[in-house]
């Protein structure tokens, strides 16, 4: 199977591992709606690396690792008021947010 340019990219596999993460430490999480907000969040800046990276102009491009930073960004926050409101542990937070 050929290798995708993006999948060369050491930003995509750091997001793909941290979607994984997200995935996992919330798979008990009993609130869903933050739940699958902030596991939305952290798969869409990996998908916005690869979509941005499969685009036919470099402008294009530019824009989608944009959209992946606001992503990431969004993710961050979740994480934050994940661990105030009590549904993450700070330490595991911090091991995700590496």
């Amino acid at each position: 199977m050929r290798q995708l340019d993006f999948e060369k990219l050491d930003v995509w596999k750091r997001s793909c591992r941290l979607s994984c993460e997200v995935y996992k430490e919330l798979n008990d999480c009993k609130n869903f709606g933050f739940k699958d907000q902030l596991t939305r969040s952290a798969l869409s800046i990996a998908s916005n690396i690869a979509e941005g990276e499969e685009r036919e102009t470099a402008n294009e491009s530019a824009r989608f690792l944009y959209i992946a930073k606001g992503s990431a960004g969004e993710a961050i926050t979740q994480l934050y008021i994940g661990i105030d409101a009590g549904f993450i542990e700070k330490q595991k937070s911090a091991h995700i947010n590496k």
